[in-house]
């Protein structure tokens, strides 16, 4: 019995393990489904043996049946013990699987199910070789591939860890030099103004939030310390002399090593700015000159339509002007402003490729796009173009690859079809970077920020750190229409009125070769005691002003007869009112000597280009002398207007006093009549004086007559100084009808006319008291003769009293150096003259 059940039950237990079995090969199949040949084969084949075990259960339940029945008649013939056999035959008992009919269909399913388990294998094989992975490499060979891919996947991971701090590095720059606006159409390489050599296009792509997550500190790449900078300059002219100034003020203020100035100049601005630098004496700067004259012939072929004329075509010329040992330099135009330190631009030399030898900022207006209007035919250009008003010259490889050659065939070459320039050199060099793009190194944006009428520069600037150079590249200049005009115009303002002495410092930790002059005033002030009551006084005598020049347009044609008189004269700030009265008065040429502060030669300029009266006279030399010191220089003021005469003959007078009416021609006339170039003769005008500010002018000397008996006029200083004019003799003046001889007397201080080698003043003497005295009694100790003209005169107008008069009357000290002073100019003069000038030392004490 128990072997029947245990027969019986084992194909109930192996009859499930088949379901099992199909389940999980649904589930592969799900997952890595066979090929639609196979599916279709297996479906078919599955129909088929659920057929035959559904006939194979049939059999099986008939089979239990019989079994079950068996059973009891065992049961039945046991429990009977009558009953010697079972009432039939029992069987021998076999596997109902194995007498049912499918079994061989079984197995067909079982070798079905293999064969589609290794389809299935194979089919994932391929899908994964597909895929670059095989499934049954050896264990050797996958160690060996992930190690490669392992060492490919560090390279690339430090690839990128080198490129993205180059970016940041990038973006760090960029956010501190501004941000990038978006190039205009035309724009070579589709580069912002920001993205050059120095920064790569792909920084414009950073988001502000990349942006935020890094300083805005960048360090930018500076000169080594004490490296001399140099750069180059075309001046010409009184304008551009004044406007240079502010340039080297800018430049001055922010530098950090010490410069060499190379200025290609004409005649004029060789005088001004060769006094200018020599006056102003700055340590650890060098300037150099170069006659512009001598490379006219260079470029005077060029038709040019610009306003600057030839010189506009000078930096063309430069490797040639220059000294053949200087290999780098940065050429700056006039209208240039710095706000940074310039040793900043310098280093971009080293950004330089060995192919790159110019550096250029994008012109940043429509000019070479041809769009500004209609026909417009600008030179070619790559893209936008490119200004220059600061360029890097990399000197030594323009040599070398033969800069003079080839910027001439280009201009011939383009000459032909456009005739001539617009820009001037600006075309010539847009020109030849087109055709050689690789020679060019282009500059951020704001080491040019163009401020033209039809420039979009402010697109490049965005706070006021980004700013490094402003170009006023209009002729417009301080008027040029932006929208942020008035914040540029403040920025150059503030170099403009900036007081030039305190740029005098030091670079501490260079070593400086001092000028002569700064030596001799060195030695100078250490003799002086400081101990001395007078010491400030004698301080005052050495010290050396910083000058400028011819501040103002002058022009001046020497006349045929050699008899041109020039009017000289000296003021300050407060009378600045008189200069128009005396133009009225005085036709001819006029040199003044102006004692202003840098502010306020600022506002004479000013003053001077709205005044119609000034604006139309040229023959007018304007000569600033800078304000240094507690004392007014009086006589060193002079002495600067009268070195500056182009006349043979100097008519020495005061700003306060005007002239008769055609007192010019009247004095030319003297001086071919008492033959002045053979002899020693000084001409004395007369001089009288009003207390009235509105004076009906007299025009003639018998109208003057008239005005003096009625009061309205005066002899000067008559109640106050009466030693001063007396010896003019005005009772005989009265009635004279041809020039008189008068003698010199002590404090004598006449207004004269005298050759234009005459002594000069003596400085020692500032402020007020003595300074024309001491002039007029060296002139006495030469011999000249005092000669009075009979029809000539001169008004004293009335003004405020100056604050030096103020001093002399208040100050006992004050009074006590001005004697010191004379005991020694009475010395100085005895040591010079000898015996001759004992007289003056005699007459002083009988005073």
């Amino acid at each position: 019995m128990s072997l029947v059940r245990e027969e019986s039950s084992s194909p109930d237990a192996r009859i499930p393990t088949l379901p099992i079995f199909c389940h999980a090969t649904k589930v592969i199949w799900k997952r890595h489904p066979p090929p639609v040949f196979l599916t279709k084969n297996i479906n078919m084949q599955e129909m088929r043996n659920v057929k035959q075990r559904d006939s194979c259960a049939v059999d099986q339940t008939s089979s239990h049946e019989r079994i079950r029945r068996e059973d009891a008649a065992e049961d039945q013939y046991q429990s009977d013990p009558n009953l010697i056999a079972p009432p039939f035959p029992r069987p021998v008992l076999h596997n109902p699987m194995m007498l049912c009919p499918c079994r061989g269909k079984l197995k067909l399913l079982v070798v079905s199910l293999s064969v589609i388990i290794l389809f299935t294998w194979v089919y994932l094989l391929v899908g994964n070789s597909e895929n670059g992975r095989s499934l049954l490499l050896s264990a050797c060979l996958v160690e060996s591939t992930e190690a490669r891919l392992l060492e490919r996947d560090v390279l690339a991971s430090r690839v990128r860890e080198v490129e993205e701090e180059n970016r940041q590095i990038r973006l760090q720059l960029s956010q501190s030099q501004g941000l990038a606006a978006q190039p205009a159409e035309g724009n070579y390489g589709n580069q912002q103004w920001v993205a050059s050599a120095d920064t790569g296009p792909e920084d414009v792509e950073n988001t502000a939030e990349e942006r935020a997550n890094h300083s805005e500190c960048s360090r930018s790449p500076t000169a080594e310390k004490c490296e001399l900078i140099h750069v180059a300059c075309v001046c010409a002219g009184h304008n551009a002399s004044r406007d240079v100034v502010t340039l080297v003020k800018s430049i001055l203020f922010h530098r950090r090593n010490p410069l060499h100035f190379h200025f290609i100049t004409d005649t004029v601005a060789n005088q001004i700015l060769s006094t200018l630098f020599q006056s102003w004496m700055v340590p650890s700067v060098q300037v150099s000159f170069y006659d512009a004259d001598e490379l006219k012939s260079e470029v005077s072929w060029i038709p040019n339509k610009h306003y600057s004329g030839i010189y506009g075509l000078m930096k063309l010329t430069l490797t040639k002007a220059l000294p053949f040992n200087l290999s780098k330099v940065i050429v700056l135009d006039t209208d240039i402003t710095f706000a940074t330190d310039i040793a900043e631009l310098w280093a971009i030399f080293r950004k330089f490729t060995e192919k790159q030898v110019i550096g250029l900022v994008e012109n940043q207006s429509d000019w070479y796009l041809g769009n500004l209007w209609k026909n417009h035919k600008p030179w070619p250009a790559l893209g936008r173009g490119f200004n220059t008003g600061v360029i890097l010259l990399y000197l030594e490889k323009l040599r070398r690859i033969g800069w003079e050659q080839m910027w001439r065939l280009t201009a011939e070459r383009e000459l032909m079809s456009m005739l001539s320039t617009s820009l001037a050199d600006q075309d010539i060099f847009n020109a030849f970077i087109k055709q050689n793009p690789v020679l060019v190194h282009q500059l951020p944006c704001f080491w040019n920020v163009q401020l033209s009428d039809h420039t979009r520069s402010e697109q490049c600037y965005t706070e006021v750190s980004d700013l490094k150079v402003i170009h006023w590249n209009s002729p417009k200049k301080l008027r040029v229409k932006n929208k942020h005009v008035e914040f540029f115009r403040n920025l150059y303002l503030t170099f403009l009125e900036y007081d030039g002495n305190l740029l005098r410092r030091e670079l501490f930790g260079c070593p400086n070769q001092a000028s002569s002059e700064s030596t001799v005033l060195q030695q100078a002030l250490e003799e002086l005691d400081e101990d001395d009551q007078c010491y400030d006084f004698r301080r005052e005598r050495i010290m050396l002003h910083r000058v400028h020049l011819y501040f103002l347009q002058y022009e001046y044609t020497p006349t045929d007869d050699g008899t041109d008189i020039t009017l000289v004269a000296q003021l300050s700030m407060d009378r600045l009112q008189m200069l128009e009265a005396i133009c009225k008065h005085w036709e001819g040429p006029i040199s003044l000597a102006l004692y202003m502060s840098d502010a306020e030669a600022q506002q004479f300029l000013r003053y001077a280009q709205a005044s119609e009266v000034l604006k139309n006279r040229k023959n007018v030399g304007y000569h600033i002398v800078y304000k240094e010191g507690q004392f007014y220089p009086v006589n060193l003021v002079r002495n600067v207007a009268l070195r500056n005469v182009n006349t043979p003959y100097v008519f020495l007078t005061d700003v306060d006093f005007l002239p008769m009416y055609g007192l010019y021609d009247y004095l030319r006339k003297s001086i071919v009549q008492l033959d002045m170039a053979n002899t020693k003769k000084a001409l004395v005008v007369p001089a009288f004086e009003t207390l009235r500010y509105r004076l009906s002018f007299p025009k003639s000397r018998a109208e003057l007559l008239s005005m003096l008996d009625m009061g309205t006029l005066y002899t000067f200083r008559y109640h106050v100084w009466t030693k001063g004019h007396a010896p003019t003799n005005y009772a005989k003046w009265r009635t004279a009808t041809t020039p008189y001889k008068v003698e010199w007397e002590a404090d004598f201080e006449p207004y004269v006319v005298v050759r234009r080698d005459c002594p000069e003043y003596d400085q020692r003497f500032v402020g007020f008291g003595w300074n024309k005295v001491s002039h007029i009694m060296e002139l006495d100790a030469q011999e000249y003769d005092l000669i009075v003209l009979p029809n000539a005169f001169m008004i004293h107008m009335p003004h405020a009293p100056s604050f030096d008069i103020s001093k002399f009357r208040s100050s006992p000290s004050y009074r006590y150096c001005l004697t010191t002073l004379k005991d020694e100019f009475h010395q100085d003069l005895s040591r010079k003259y000898g015996s001759a000038a004992l007289k003056y030392l005699t007459a002083q004490r009988n005073i």
